[in-house]
């Protein structure tokens, strides 16, 4: 039988989502003692145990409401009376902490994988995330970051994946010039809202794309409806720190919008 901690390395290997629960306190009469610890999956209990029966079956439900988004917190902390919010005949205290790991609910999708598309996505598989990286060059591809998080796409056609990416998509295009972004960007101002849109180029590629999307009839409101230069702006034209700036950049809209939903 594998350890706790074997278990939890070859599921956050595989970037499986996953919730530990550990015993940090007792008080009275308990069913397991300090320290005990459990993995939790969205399968229910994948090994170890914090008492079984009743205070177990309560803390895999409550490990899987984060699992499902129902809690936002990645982690939390709870202290049970056995008897009054367990329903058990002991009258102990049990504290439990619960921690989040490779929920990933942070998609990436990069159209490109180019030089700078290589250093974002080298920065992007050590964050919680899933990154989505389409290209039609097989050979660019091939030289992406090997990582369960990463998710390769050979297409010849990128417009047409604008349609199956996730309402809640962060995507940006860095293709390999403007003739391959323009039918992308138009295709996804057309048809499709992401949180976040972001094109790689100059100022004067900003102006250019804003004439595109006029000349396809689009709303005013569409010019402004990306990012382009994308980034903040900060650092050289290093394809990693302009890496870092569109990370960087991303979190401050990711941010922004938690901070902002959390506002009564």
């Amino acid at each position: 039988m594998p350890t706790f901690f074997e278990s939890l390395s070859e599921l956050m290997a595989s970037g499986t989502p996953l919730v530990t629960v550990t015993v940090v306190d007792t008080m009275g009469s308990v069913p397991q003692d300090r320290g005990a610890k459990m993995i939790v999956t969205s399968a229910g209990l994948h090994s170890g145990t914090v008492g079984g029966g009743k205070v177990e079956t309560k803390a895999i439900g409550e490990a899987q409401k984060m699992l499902r988004g129902e809690i936002a917190e990645k982690t939390q902390f709870v202290s049970w009376n056995l008897n009054k919010d367990v329903g058990m005949t002991c009258g102990g205290v049990v504290k439990l902490y619960f921690e989040a790991f490779n929920l990933s609910r942070w998609n990436i999708v990069v159209f490109g994988a180019g030089h700078i598309a290589q250093a974002l996505t080298s920065i992007l598989v050590n964050l919680d995330c899933n990154v989505t990286c389409i290209d039609p060059r097989q050979e660019w591809l091939d030289k992406l970051p090997q990582s369960p998080k990463l998710k390769a796409i050979l297409t010849s056609d990128m417009p047409s994946m604008v349609k199956t990416l996730p309402d809640d998509a962060f995507v940006v295009l860095m293709t390999m010039g403007h003739t391959t972004d323009k039918p992308i960007l138009i295709e996804i101002l057309r048809t499709r809202t992401f949180p976040y849109l972001g094109v790689i180029g100059s100022n004067s590629k900003a102006v250019i794309l804003k004439r595109d999307v006029a000349e396809a009839g689009l709303p005013k409101e569409m010019e402004s409806a990306f990012f382009c230069p994308v980034g903040l702006d900060v650092g050289t034209n290093h394809p990693y720190e302009i890496a870092v700036s569109i990370v960087a950049q991303m979190m401050q809209v990711r941010d922004g919008s938690r901070a902002a939903a959390r506002t009564p």
